[in-house]
């Protein structure tokens, strides 16, 4: 009779300990778009970037003696040209959030 109060016991414990562990396990997935995004990245995304870094290039020489003169050139450039290289030649294949969060900065 003791035996199967210190079996109970030890199942109830192992049980507790099984459901917290368990808790806390993150499920996971595996990232089955990622080919996709890597090819509209490429596709679509990346020569977008590109013409956005030439028009906002030349749109920074038009506007560079407005900004000159209000002493806000390097705000005008981050905006106009710094983002948009960024976001073209610097962030990872298929990833979205980097050029949202280039383009806020």
């Amino acid at each position: 009779m003791r035996n199967l109060k210190q079996m109970k016991k030890t199942l109830i414990t192992a049980l507790c300990v099984l459901a917290i562990c368990s808790a806390s396990v993150t499920p996971c997935r595996a990232d089955t778009d990622k080919p996709l995004k890597i090819i509209t990245d490429v596709a679509v995304l990346r020569p977008a970037g590109l013409f956005a870094t030439a028009v906002g290039s030349v749109f920074f020489v038009v506007s560079l003696p407005f900004s000159a003169a209000t002493h806000s050139i390097k705000e005008t450039a981050h905006a106009l040209v710094i983002s948009p290289i960024k976001a073209t030649f610097t962030r990872p294949l298929g990833d979205y959030d980097a050029v949202t969060d280039m383009m806020e900065d």
